[in-house]
């Protein structure tokens, strides 16, 4: 029994010694001085020995207990310490500047969309929003685009059934618009719009604006002036505007419009193939025929129409030459702006 307690005084020694964490003081305690621990082990067979052995053996069981018991509260204390020690170390200097969080950041296209919208806003014009998924009706026919024009051909549609689709233009909404309300009236309608074709200047979605306005003695100078104001706040600058004859089922006359370039100032560079003017959106004073469609009388009302693609804006303002870009999610791009 002597043996077994001073081979239980240097275990209790050695492991006691290892221990680092306060989990492990706890269970060091109940196995050597729990109930069912290794010393009650050891003292229950103390009835065994002779009587004159007894009282030695004893009071070397009391000296081993006391023994471990102070090496523990030793290491208990010792273990204490470096915890209060590592608390101090992590602790918090509240009097520090705090880490200023990453705050998220409007896609560009998005920006550009805004800023159109309050462009025209401000001149106002009132938004309206309609439906992606559209009815052949109002995206070609309501436009003077019947079933076998070829102007169909321009636009690579998605067709959902025969008469449903994604809509091509924003521009059903020109005519959505038309048939529930009467002039006077001044609108822009910013949306989503689909056409199969892909590559670096093409998405298969796209984000357009279009805007009409509609009342009695509307000519061609009042859309003249709407979009000489537009692009100068836009681009912030005094840029000059060229109108090019163009065709559109919709409106008559017809015109793209150009602007000098905002690259070279209309001197001529790659990005102008050297011309000096770069396209932004197409116009036109509204069709009688889209009018007559409507219920309007072509003879009393006029009006125009254009229809702008916030993502050529947006590429034209920032100087980006890929589309693609827009939605490949790159942080390294997107936080630019």
């Amino acid at each position: 029994m002597e043996q077994e307690l001073q081979r239980l005084q240097e275990e209790a020694q050695q492991e006691l010694a290892a221990l680092t964490e306060a989990g492990q003081l706890e269970d060091f305690r109940i196995r050597f001085l729990g109930r069912k621990g290794s010393f009650s082990t050891i003292m229950r067979s103390l009835g065994t020995v002779s009587a004159e052995d007894r009282p030695r053996l004893g009071q070397l069981a009391n000296t081993v207990k006391a023994r471990i018991e102070t090496l523990f509260e030793e290491r208990q204390s010792a273990i204490s310490k470096g915890l209060a020690a590592d608390a101090d170390r992590d602790q918090i200097d509240l009097t520090l500047p705090g880490r200023r969080p990453e705050i998220g950041k409007l896609h560009p296209v998005t920006q550009i969309m805004n800023e159109v919208c309050s462009i025209f806003e401000g001149l106002g014009f009132s938004v309206a929003e309609g439906p992606d998924v559209e009815h052949d009706h109002y995206n070609f026919e309501a436009l003077n685009i019947p079933a076998h024009h070829p102007a169909r051909d321009m636009h690579d549609t998605f067709y959902v059934s025969d008469s449903i689709l994604l809509r091509t233009h924003t521009s059903p909404m020109q005519a959505r618009i038309m048939e529930a309300q009467q002039p006077p009236l001044r609108v822009i309608a910013p949306g989503k719009v689909y056409r199969c074709d892909s590559d670096i200047t093409h998405t298969p979605m796209f984000h357009q604006v279009e805007g009409f306005l509609v009342d009695k003695k509307v000519s061609f100078a009042d859309l003249k002036g709407v979009l000489t104001v537009f692009t100068r706040k836009m681009f912030e600058r005094d840029l000059a505007l060229r109108f090019r004859p163009s065709f559109f089922p919709f409106t008559e006359p017809s015109a793209e419009v150009d602007i000098a370039c905002v690259i070279c100032g209309g001197k001529g560079c790659r990005v102008c193939k050297k011309t000096g003017w770069l396209e932004i959106l197409g116009s036109g004073m509204i069709d009688p025929e889209v009018f007559k469609m409507v219920g309007y009388d072509p003879e009393v009302y006029s009006g125009f129409a254009f229809g702008l693609g916030i993502e050529r804006i947006a590429m034209l303002k920032y100087g980006i030459d890929d589309i693609r870009l827009y939605y490949e999610n790159d942080l390294r791009f997107l936080s630019q702006f």
